[in-house]
């Protein structure tokens, strides 16, 4: 069993807070990860691994980093992403890494630069301990996850793997499925026309009410229906709706955009075939009614298997740390896990807890980042020996 330097890892992870790397597909001033990539491959170079950075978009590398195995044994993949969401709106200073009671807080604290510092703070115990493996550890710190995950899908084109451990924030529990999303927009068609003139008009925007009664229909029908035991059902909300040229004017055009919350399995051609159907029967009811859909963009959700090796390998090496087997779950939010699994990489998901992502307050638990660096040099260790 792996001795991590809690001490080291705390470091870390502290420096990495206090790196600002805001998304900046989330918010126009956003720095990016280029300075964060730049600390990262500078500590992994210091750690005697082999790093390369992958542009992935103008100043914003994923970092590669190889750990080469003697040969013959299971090469896994360590990841997680390296961006934040907006600083805006947060309390005090959402840089500051500040440490209490055994809480570390600031922006990306806990989504995910605790997860990054487990995965560091793993390898650097296994170096430490003369580990040799015998298949190839990779770390893989990407870009992009927060908006479109251009860095995975970047990092998938390059590197191959047996298996991988993602590192987001689980409170320790084991996540084995995550649901997926499609982004979709719907726009009525209607006539402009003075707001006198009732028999010239066409009112897009009362048509587009009927398409939001879809929405609310679908809710309160799906909420009697079956649940996946992992990841409940799936669900609809309308999120930005536009329209209108005037008080005095019979609106022309409206348009709302949709965002679906998937099981795995479902695709974004499920989508538009199910908003299809429903225009169609729409404009069956009214000649008048004229309505488009498409879809925006789309991820598939991911589920992999409890008699997967990887997740077994895990599952034994958290009831080692931990003196009890880690509970099994499913995520409601979107993970980089999926475009892992589609290139053909089992990948398993833990990582440790605490809270406020995406919140004005953010903090991780420092001792569930040691336990889950504990937790991934173990099953690494199994895993690649």
């Amino acid at each position: 069993m792996a001795t991590i330097n809690t001490n080291l890892t705390t470091q870390w992870l502290q420096a990495m807070v206090q790196i600002n790397s805001v998304n900046p597909g989330l918010d126009d001033l956003g720095a990016g990860e280029a300075q964060v990539a730049q600390w990262l491959a500078d500590l992994c170079r210091a750690l005697g691994l082999e790093v390369e950075l992958q542009e992935t978009a103008r100043n914003r590398p994923n970092v590669i980093a190889r750990w080469r195995g003697t040969g013959g044994g299971q090469s896994v993949l360590l990841t997680g992403h390296t961006d934040t969401v907006s600083l805006e709106n947060m309390l005090d200073n959402p840089l500051d890494g500040r440490v209490e009671e055994n809480r570390l807080y600031g922006r990306g604290a806990y989504d995910m630069k605790g997860g990054l510092a487990a995965i560091l703070g793993a390898v650097e115990a296994l170096i430490r301990d003369g580990f040799q493996p015998r298949g190839d550890i990779i770390l893989g710190f990407v870009t992009d996850e927060e908006y479109l995950s251009i860095g995975m899908d970047a990092l998938v084109s390059v590197v191959r793997a047996d298996a991988a451990i993602l590192t987001e924030p689980t409170e320790l529990r084991l996540c084995v499925a995550h649901k997926g999303f499609a982004w979709v927009n719907l726009t009525t068609q209607g006539r402009a026309a003075h707001g006198s003139l009732y028999h010239t008009g066409i009112d897009a925007i009362v048509h587009m009410g009927r398409l939001l009664n879809v929405i609310e229909r679908f809710e309160k029908e799906a909420a009697l229906k079956t649940k996946s035991l992992l990841l409940g059902r799936e669900s609809i909300h309308a999120s930005m709706i536009s329209g209108g040229l005037g008080l005095s004017t019979y609106p022309d055009r409206a348009r709302l955009q949709v965002e679906h919350r998937l099981l795995p399995g479902r695709t974004g051609d499920d989508v538009i075939e199910w908003w299809q159907g429903h225009i169609n029967e729409l404009q069956r009811e009214d000649s008048h009614f004229n309505a488009e859909v498409e879809l925006e963009f789309y991820r598939p959700g991911y589920e992999i298997s409890l008699d997967a090796p990887i997740v077994q390998t895990v599952q034994r090496a958290a009831t080692a740390i931990m003196g009890s087997e880690p509970t099994l779950y499913g995520m409601w939010a979107w993970l980089d896990s999926a475009i892992l699994g589609r290139a053909g990489i089992p990948t398993v998901i833990i990582g440790p807890g605490g809270e406020g992502a995406h919140a004005a307050v953010e903090w991780v638990s420092l001792d569930d980042v040691f336990a889950c660096a504990g937790i991934i040099a173990d099953a690494v260790e199994a895993w690649t020996a």
